[in-house]
């Protein structure tokens, strides 16, 4: 097993067959000592923040293989907080794709002109570039396209996917009575045509949910959506 990455809140090894094996981390992404799934650095530290949100990606990413929406995932080791997985090439450095449902965060600094905090958003998409100098510099369809690092076809298919993606969340939390205002997905190109598909994880790490009206944090939210 051969260590090849050591992000933020994963390290990544590869495995003899040629799948991978990603170790989570009790790390989350913030500033300060306050959760951000958007910020670009680690900010605090939970105890068993890394089993519990392996236990949600499993989860999700469950419930997608069944409706055939394409994952990397290939199976999961609850007590070691590891993941095995199938490879996937990313978009250029990497690409972060939010499908909002409320205006809050960085989409409410950047318009809060026009926005009112916890705005209605039906869907709305956003890709930004994995750029920690640039902190995440949104980019467009045209401006992807310009780079070489997604086609119009592929951008096209990246938004239903995220879309999709998000409905399925976003109905599997309302049933516990939780609101899901944005969630943020990553994507990569895997197998022999290069399918568009989901990568990195599905936990309380990488959304912002709330009940009646209260921000959930990520490893209670993970608590909630897995009670029986």
């Amino acid at each position: 097993m051969k260590k090849v990455y050591e992000g933020k809140t994963k390290t990544v090894f590869e495995l003899e067959d040629g799948n991978y094996l990603l170790k989570f981390k009790d790390d989350v992404t913030g500033e300060n000592g306050v959760f951000d799934p958007g910020a670009n650095t680690v900010g605090l530290t939970i105890e068993g923040a890394g089993q519990t949100g392996l236990r949600l990606t499993k989860y999700f990413f469950e419930i997608l293989g069944e409706k055939g929406i394409p994952t990397h995932y290939v199976d999961a080791n609850i007590e070691e907080a590891t993941m095995t997985v199938k490879p996937a090439e990313m978009f250029g450095n990497g690409l972060e794709v939010i499908c909002r449902y409320r205006a809050v965060g960085s989409f409410l600094r950047r318009y809060g002109m026009y926005a009112e905090e916890g705005q209605e958003l039906d869907g709305f998409v956003e890709v930004t570039l994995k750029d920690d100098v640039r902190q995440d510099p949104p980019i467009s369809e045209d401006a992807l396209a310009m780079l070489g690092i997604l086609s119009h076809d592929e951008y096209k298919r990246l938004k239903e996917l995220t879309r999709e993606i998000g409905a399925v969340v976003k109905d599997e939390l309302q049933k516990k009575g939780i609101d899901l205002y944005d969630i943020k997905l990553e994507f990569g190109r895997a197998g022999d045509n290069n399918e568009i598909t989901l990568i990195d994880e599905i936990s309380g790490g990488n959304m912002r949910a709330y009940k009646n009206g209260e921000y959930i944090e990520p490893l209670k939210l993970g608590e909630l959506v897995l009670s029986e």
